[in-house]
């Protein structure tokens, strides 16, 4: 009878432990699976503290440990992440244009001379967004500080990728809750 052989699993690549690569400034050269605001692009190479390296940027999947293999597949696929950067360039600046088409109307309470008795900030105008249909997050949203009065304001939104767009938003007195004047009374019509 032949001897059964046990099966064996395949063996996984593990990231790497210990000592990661260093770069000529002493931290580490990763290359980027994805575009990271104020790093740099998609199939960048960039050299980083290894703190951030380890702790956010290799176990988010935005980057990898920049090998030589690595290397030379991003220079053979360089066409094609360009395309697809300027698909997203292109996509970021119609949102952009969209942004800057629209006007929004925010209720809220205010006093006789017109001072909110509370006031409006990001997260109020994301939602007044969604209400549109236009999604952002409210950290790209770019006040100098709360808007504490009625009036008509600029807002600054940043898309992404060094691509701004203004935004006008009115912020108007809360239609409903405040007293209406009073009418004279009316008389009912007389019965015939």
């Amino acid at each position: 009878m032949p001897e059964s052989k046990a099966k064996t699993a395949p063996k996984r690549r593990r990231a790497p432990r210990g000592k990661l690569p260093q770069g000529a400034h002493g931290g580490i050269e990763i290359l980027l699976v994805q575009s990271v605001e104020h790093l740099g692009r998609q199939g960048d190479v960039v050299e980083v503290k290894p703190g951030y390296a380890k702790n956010y940027l290799l176990p988010q999947g935005l980057a990898t440990i920049a090998t030589d293999h690595h290397k030379r597949m991003v220079e053979k696929h360089r066409v094609r992440l360009l395309e697809l950067e300027k698909a997203r360039t292109a996509k970021l600046q119609s949102l952009a244009a969209d942004l800057s088409k629209q006007s929004i109307t925010i209720e809220a309470n205010a006093n006789d001379e017109g001072h909110l008795y509370g006031s409006v900030g990001a997260p109020e105008i994301v939602n007044a967004l969604k209400r549109q249909n236009i999604t952002i997050h409210s950290d790209q949203v770019r006040l100098k500080g709360p808007l504490k009065e009625l009036g008509l304001y600029t807002v600054k939104i940043h898309v992404g990728q060094e691509i701004e767009s203004e935004l006008k938003v009115w912020v108007v007195p809360t239609v409903g809750e405040e007293e209406m004047p009073e009418q004279p009374a009316q008389q009912p019509p007389p019965e015939a």
